[in-house]
């Protein structure tokens, strides 16, 4: 699907290359690296050979997502439907679902959502999703306000994210094959992005400027009023660790000449920075970044340019726009702001939203565009070209880019024009607005495929009954307990911050925050419904817990900078636990000798104790203990184990022992 690119290549940044022109001679391989239209030939005839209903179902599944990813939505739902039926389980059932949203098969969607709900036992897990299906039939019956159409130069590969240049150009961001280098992106099998130069006269395509394009992933260009500046998105591989994150460079441009690009100053590692946007005067920048500070996955923020040019810290826009969600792809024009998002109610994927600036600096509650600017695909990259002609009855004219299915290749770019709606109905608006802001809170717990493991699947959240939450708000306190669909309502005040503590015997303590500072009154949206979700996790004591990405060098027991946001969360949980107290393990592989694995177990054991003292957890609370090979995750003969076998076994974990 196009949204792989966008939002891992660009936005996760991934970017290790690998190239596939390797011979494959099953389907899962081809799907394991990554070529689709090969998977699904060799899957196919797979699934006819297959001997059992159980070997079908799993050859479906990965067929399902072979055509997912080609863009092909009638036939993943096909297959997905098959897997399903062939006893591959929730996983099958939960594509099939979602794969119907994205073709806006709507009654058929809420359907599979809620047999998806009574599957896992917990129709709360996708009552959004049901209520979302709904809405987005509704807005389908609407009259347009746009009218839409494909654009002649796309390729049969990935082209987003379109940025208006002068004399009557774009920039677009491309994995076509003119890409610069000769290495293939992993997850697309196509060329790694790069910036584009589109003519929109001869709609001829060709490379932006190699100061930009190099063998990273290079994408999502914004430029100041004079074309003088340039910031772009640059997604740099580290190669050590296979792993990457993306910043925001600038450039300063010079008649047809550019700057060697360098990163703002103020991005910290380990977060990725994307997608900028600059203000008609140039000191205000937009961007999103995933950074840990955040409403959750992407947010929007911006940073103001400083009297001697340097540019102020991000602020984090508020919760009017930004939700534990996706925010990406912001386009400022004026005092609207235009952005995608997967979490604000929408159709599909990604959709478009506006929020425009109230004369208090707070934002407005986001409004969707709705179809045909939207559909149950991704949508995304809207700009506004003011300087196009505008023919009677046309408001404006702009770009966006969608990965719906009458398109050229995988996210293509279309052209739109507003159209003068028809004339609404009166209202009659009451005299005095009464404005208010509601939040309507949940509390969670996890569903396990294996009750009793903590280690198995998590299938869903279902409400917990009878937890209590506490409530700290400008000085004051309250306490709610929830019933049995575990909510709580509450009236918010406005410019204010929330902090919620909920509790329950035999269930780790767990927090979350609100703030209703920038979020605007609009006298069409007077009363404003918020979310917020709170999960706590059941104790099982004594049982090892696996801590995910945490790894080691070879032959190294010191914690690397990316398993530090890991143990910073178990020590956030330490803090709101203060009455457990738990052990750190960390296990092996089988290869080297036993006394050689068990020492160097414990040292990486220390290790994570060490970091967690490091953040005010008491000693006294702690414990590390190395197991070296002695208590595998996966029982293989270890000659024969394969290197995700050998991952497995290579675990740190905790366990609670008070």
């Amino acid at each position: 699907m196009a949204r792989n690119l966008t939002i891992l290549a660009l936005l996760i940044g991934l970017v290790t290359a690998c190239t596939y022109t390797m011979k494959v001679r099953d389907g899962r391989t081809a799907v394991d690296v990554k070529q689709y239209a090969v998977a699904v030939k060799l899957l196919e005839k797979e699934y006819d050979k297959a001997k059992s209903r159980v070997e079908q179902g799993k050859i479906a599944f990965l067929l399902g997502e072979s055509y997912k990813r080609l863009n092909k939505s009638d036939l993943s739902i096909r297959w997905y439907r098959i897997a399903y039926d062939n006893q591959y389980g929730v996983d099958a059932l939960k594509e099939y679902a979602y794969a119907l949203k994205r073709a806006e098969r709507y009654e058929e969607a809420m359907q599979a959502f809620k047999d998806l709900g009574i599957e896992i036992g917990s129709p709360y897990e996708y009552r959004r999703e049901i209520s979302a299906c709904q809405v987005a039939q509704g807005w389908k019956g609407l009259p347009p306000e746009y009218e839409v159409e494909v654009l002649s130069f796309n390729s049969g590969n990935s082209d987003y994210a379109p940025a208006l240049y002068k004399d009557n150009q774009l920039v677009i961001s491309s994995d076509r094959s003119a890409s610069t280098g000769d290495d293939t992106y992993n997850w697309t099998g196509n060329a790694f992005s790069d910036l584009f130069l589109v003519d929109l006269k001869s709609n001829s395509v060709t490379g932006f400027d190699n100061k930009f394009n190099t063998e990273n992933n290079e994408g999502t260009v914004a430029f100041n009023q004079d074309y003088s500046e340039a910031y772009f998105t640059r997604c740099f591989s580290n190669g050590k660790y296979e792993d990457a994150h993306c910043k925001l460079m600038v450039s300063e441009g010079n008649g047809n000449s550019w700057s060697v690009p360098r990163a703002l100053p103020f991005i910290q590692e380990g977060a990725n920075y994307v997608h900028p946007s600059l203000s008609a005067d140039g000191n205000t920048l937009y961007f999103s970044s995933d950074h840990p500070d955040g409403w959750g996955g992407y947010d929007i923020y911006t940073a103001e340019r400083q009297p001697d040019g340097n540019w102020s810290l991000p602020q984090l826009l508020s919760r009017a726009v930004n939700t534990p969600g996706d925010e990406k792809f912001p386009f400022i024009d004026g005092d609207t702001l235009y952005f995608a998002s997967d979490s604000h109610t929408g159709m599909g994927g990604l959709d478009i939203f506006r929020s425009y600036k109230l004369s208090n600096g707070s934002w407005a509650p986001a409004y969707n565009l709705k179809a045909p600017i939207n559909s149950g695909r991704d949508d995304f990259g809207y700009v506004i070209d003011h300087n196009a002609p505008k023919p009677k009855g046309v408001l404006q004219v702009g770009y966006f880019t969608s990965t719906r299915d009458d398109g050229i290749g995988g996210d293509d770019i279309f052209r739109f024009t507003k159209v003068v709606p028809p004339e609404p109905p009166v209202v009659e608006v009451p005299e005095e607005i009464e404005y208010k802001l509601l939040l309507e809170g949940y509390v969670l717990e996890k569903i396990y495929a294996d009750p009793t493991n903590p280690n198995s699947k998590v299938l869903g959240r279902r409400p917990l009954p009878g937890s209590e939450v506490t409530i700290r708000f400008d000085k004051k306190k309250e306490t709610a307990t929830v019933g049995e669909d575990g909510l709580f309502r509450l009236e918010l005040e406005e410019n204010t911050d929330y902090n919620f503590l909920a509790s329950k015997e035999n269930y780790l303590n767990n927090d979350a925050v609100f703030s209703t500072v920038g979020i605007g009154r609009d006298p069409n949206n007077p009363v404003q419904t918020f979310e917020v979700e709170i999960v706590l996790d059941r104790i099982f004591f004594d049982k090892e817990i696996t801590l995910e990405n945490i790894y080691y060098d070879f032959d190294k027991w010191d914690i690397r900078e990316d398993a530090r946001p890991t143990l910073d969360e178990l020590a956030r949980n330490l803090e709101l636990n203060p009455g457990i107290r738990i052990q750190m393990g960390s296990h092996t592989d089988c290869r080297g000798n036993n006394r050689y694995n068990e020492d160097l177990s414990q040292k990486r054991a220390q290790s994570a104790v060490d970091y967690l003292i490091t953040k005010g957890i008491d000693p006294g609370r702690l414990m590390a203990r190395g197991y070296g090979e002695s208590q595998p995750e996966v029982d293989c003969i270890c000659a024969r184990c394969t290197e995700d076998e050998h991952q497995a076994n290579r675990r740190t974990t905790f366990k609670i022992i008070e």
